[in-house]
């Protein structure tokens, strides 16, 4: 089998699509691949906060374009960066690979909570700022775009005394060591599905999804596929505060969701899958939708 696998064309994106294709070729050492980058419209806007430009898809709309034309087999995503829907002539495999969930803080001088007040700290995330605002109002919170070593830069060369990352992101670059500190879930929530690698099928490619059910690790679809519908149900998108991780042997859903001016926080437990959702978008749309 040769698989053509699209990617955006970070250095991360890369690391994710190589790490799809080897995971693959480690079950059937006869499938060969190739990676084909693309450059999407959230690549080339980073001038504004991703929760300002508003608009679905900002990366992944000129791979879909491709996967929809078949000149792709798949796409490899993180799974917080696609949608909350998907077009419904495409679908998502179940779900193989998972790193850390966790957001980080970076710095060359201090941890987040040994800066000195009014240390600029830089984040494209609102989820973020709203959660670390709630930690330390004394800080100030501006934006940055850019791939992943593009901020580590963007950092080094002085314009922010501190960045907030992904830790995933930094691990597969095997960059952890830049890693100061790693927020708690109690401090700062990922994004939904974050660390996941997700990918994208044609609906009718049934021979690739076969595939990938038989690859699927059970804890991490489980998990996946439970953040990903509570965002889902809410509506999430980029300008949307929003944030889950679910853990499998509590059967615990922590969860925060906001407007552009607060955030709020909530840990639900239930061991039924269904009935921990529907409590947990009972309470917050309770909260924020009247």
């Amino acid at each position: 089998m040769y698989l053509k696998i699209g990617s955006r064309a970070s250095k991360l994106a890369l690391a994710q699509s190589h790490e799809i294709g080897r995971f693959l070729q480690s079950v059937d050492p006869s499938i060969r691949y190739e990676i084909v980058p693309f450059s999407t419209k959230g690549d080339k806007i980073l001038d504004k906060p991703l929760h300002e430009i508003g608009q679905k898809g900002l990366f992944t709309q000129e791979i879909e374009d491709a996967l929809r034309d078949k000149k792709i087999d798949l796409a490899v995503h993180s799974l917080k960066d696609l949608p909350s829907q998907l077009d419904s002539m495409f679908c998502l495999a179940p779900f193989c690979l998972r790193a850390d969930p966790s957001d980080c803080f970076i710095s060359n001088s201090a941890d987040f909570y040994h800066l000195p007040s009014g240390s600029i700290i830089g984040t494209g995330s609102l989820r973020r700022e709203l959660q670390l605002k709630a930690l330390r109002n004394d800080l100030v919170y501006r934006n940055i775009r850019g791939n992943v070593l593009t901020r580590l830069k963007k950092l080094d060369e002085g314009e922010y005394d501190g960045i907030v990352l992904a830790s995933a992101g930094l691990k597969r670059l095997g960059l952890e060591e830049r890693i100061t500190q790693v927020f708690t879930k109690e401090e700062c929530l990922g994004a939904c599905g974050q660390g996941v690698l997700a990918v994208e099928l044609l609906a009718e490619n049934q021979e690739l999804y076969a595939l990938f059910s038989k690859l699927k690790n059970e804890v991490i679809d489980q998990s996946a596929r439970i953040e990903r519908a509570f965002l889902t149900a809410m509506d999430g998108s980029c300008h949307t505060p929003i944030g889950a991780l679910y853990d499998g042997k509590s059967h615990t859903l922590n969860v925060v969701y906001g407007d552009a001016a607060s955030i709020g926080r909530y840990t639900f437990q239930e061991k039924d899958p269904g009935r921990l959702l529907a409590k947990a978008l009972l309470s917050v749309k309770g909260d924020w939708n009247g």
